[in-house]
């Protein structure tokens, strides 16, 4: 026969007491900790906005709620490099593309009369002295959008057209889609493009969109060296949808080195007057005025620097050589268009605008272009492309048609709305 074992009212109660203890214990520790967490989190990013936010000679603050740091040429973060600590800076290149006519610091072009000014809004509250560069200040927001600190200022591994593989399983992996004009097959030594600029919608925090050139070395592996430059709209990274002038490079396809602007040690910025990652206005209406930037890189043939230049007058400064492997020689390809991020909202595509949103054959006013793209040869000459490839992954999305004539040289209207009743 079992025996049936009872246990007290007392004992019972001690047990529970013992449990409850136990749980708040549990309880109690895992709050501390959780606020531990955070508060070395804050710890970080406080180090890093440190770290990133240079003491300023002067500061302006621009009508879009940007604060523009003017800090000494010497001081940016570029020389927290190991490599760069000894570097002597370089006032202007040595060399420029032929056809080009430089003064001081500038690169002097006759405007065309349908050019319209264009400029960055934080223009009309101030300027930065000589000497000194303008740097948007990072917010400690701005660093808390990120998935970390770590991949702050940094875009995601794989987000580079590759026109040759555009496999599906490639696409939906990677979820960056981009209507573009390429060549490739020899040396290039810079490349040179006219951007019409819009502001695009943006439906997910978390996607961009983006219009630019790609200047590349290496292969689409893990070893691929990029350098990129034009305007885009990120929420994520800079806290609104407003259209923004961005630089960007790698050696390593986004893994480990490389930045947006500013962000890391890289590019060494000379001009006092453009401030990378600032807005830039007026922007083109559909129907209505269109304005566009000039945006020219170029590789010094004597220093082997990699040089960028803003419109027809700010050379703005470079990347040194050492920065790269493949491109410390030259690139092996150049990409003219739009990027944008599609991350699937509720499993349909994205309604993320590229471009003006509206897609390539309706024309001018109504859709965006690229217009005078040219490239540097290995004389040192700005000349067009010959063999202009087109590439987009879903041209019912957003897509791409290329020409030539006299006024425009080679160009291409791209672009798209992103989802549509041909794009779900």
């Amino acid at each position: 026969m079992a025996t049936v074992q009872f246990i007290s009212s007392e004992r019972r109660v001690k047990m529970v007491m013992i449990v409850m203890i136990l749980s708040l214990g549990f309880f109690f520790s895992s709050s501390v900790e959780a606020r531990m967490g955070i508060e070395r989190q804050k710890l970080e990013v406080q180090k890093h906005l440190k770290r990133l936010n240079k003491p300023p000679v002067k500061t302006i603050k621009s009508p879009d709620g940007d604060i523009i740091d003017c800090v000494p040429v010497a001081h940016q973060m570029a020389f927290d490099h190991p490599f760069l600590r000894n570097h002597t800076i370089q006032m202007r290149p040595t060399y420029h593309p032929e056809g080009i006519n430089f003064e001081e610091n500038k690169i002097a072009s006759s405007k065309s009369s349908k050019e319209k000014p264009i400029t960055q809004l934080w223009h009309v509250n101030g300027r930065c002295s000589a000497g000194t560069i303008p740097i948007r200040r990072t917010k400690q927001a701005d660093v808390f959008r990120a998935s970390s600190v770590k991949r702050y200022g940094k875009k995601k591994h794989r987000s580079i057209p590759k026109p040759r593989s555009a496999a599906p399983d490639l696409i939906n992996e990677s979820g960056h889609q981009h209507a573009i004009a390429y060549v490739e097959g020899d040396k290039y030594y810079g490349a040179k493009a006219t951007i019409n600029v819009w502001e695009p919608k943006i439906q997910q925090s978390n996607e961009f969109s983006l219009s630019q050139l790609w200047i590349l070395g290496g292969s689409f592996g893990e070893d691929l060296n990029s350098i990129e430059a034009g305007w885009q709209v990120s929420p994520d990274l800079y806290g609104d949808n407003n259209t923004r002038l961005f630089t960007y490079w790698t050696s390593d396809a986004y893994q480990a080195t490389g930045c947006y602007n500013l962000l890391c040690s890289g590019f060494i910025q000379i001009n006092s007057e453009i401030a990378m990652g600032a807005s830039i206005f007026p922007t083109s209406g559909y129907r209505g005025s269109q304005y566009d930037i000039s945006i020219l890189v170029w590789k010094d043939p004597k220093e082997g620097h990699w040089w960028m230049q803003f419109g027809n007058d700010y050379v703005l400064g470079y990347w040194p050589s050492f920065l790269f492997s493949y491109l410390a020689d030259s690139a092996s390809m150049i990409e003219w268009g739009g990027e944008v991020v599609n991350s699937n909202p509720d499993g349909q595509h994205t309604s993320t605008q590229m471009g003006s949103g509206h897609f390539p054959e309706e024309g001018f006013s109504k859709s965006s272009y690229f217009r005078n793209i040219q490239v540097v040869d290995g004389s040192n000459n700005l000349r067009s492309p010959k063999g202009i490839g087109t590439f987009t992954e879903q041209s019912n999305c957003y897509d791409v048609q290329n020409g030539n004539n006299g006024d425009w040289g080679s160009y291409f209207y791209y672009g798209g709305p992103g989802k549509n009743p041909n794009c779900q």
